[in-house]
């Protein structure tokens, strides 16, 4: 599949077949993420597969939303703040961007092998620290439930700001074009 397909493929999606992958199929989404560029090359990443009932459950007390209790299984994304590079300058901490570019590699493999994905943010971090017994150095970042999805995944046009109201060339002033 060519990468712009692959990339209108990867949606938000939030209704799955009641059926779990099997370790093979989620290996390859872990290994998408494992790949991933991370600053300095610090992978400062954990993933951590949850697809025991009472663990979901409590992912869905973090973010009680009727539709995640869809998705057999997720992959919640950790940044270890102890391993992750911090710019001199600023000492500006990259383990977000560096999770957030990990689970792009694996919402993408995901979409590759028609696993449907959803990256949650807005859940309770403290239900998930403590569900999960996580350490300090580990700030839980993203749910991504995932599994097969109730319909078919198609490529669709996404909603988006035109380019040359993002895109500049040598400064804010001119559009690139």
């Amino acid at each position: 599949m060519e990468f712009t397909q692959l990339i209108a493929l990867r949606q938000s999606v939030r209704a799955f077949k009641d059926i779990k992958m099997d370790s093979a199929t989620i290996l390859k989404i872990l290994e998408a993420g494992r790949l991933a560029p991370s600053a300095v090359n610090f992978q400062p990443w954990r993933f951590i597969v949850v697809d025991d009932d009472h663990l979901l459950e409590n992912l869905w007390l973090s973010y009680p939303r009727q539709w995640i209790k869809s998705a057999p299984q997720a992959i919640l994304v950790c940044g270890d703040h102890s391993e992750s590079w911090k710019r001199a300058a600023d000492n500006k901490d990259h383990g977000d961007i560096d999770a957030a570019i990990a689970i792009d590699h694996i919402t993408l493999m995901a979409a590759s092998l028609g696993i449907g994905t959803c990256w949650v943010c807005n859940f309770n971090p403290q239900i998930v620290r403590e569900s999960f017994n996580l350490p300090d150095n580990l700030e839980p970042i993203a749910i991504i439930p995932m599994g097969y999805p109730q319909d078919s995944l198609l490529p669709t046009d996404k909603k988006r700001k035109d380019l040359r109201d993002i895109a500049f060339h040598n400064g804010l002033i001119n559009s690139f074009e």
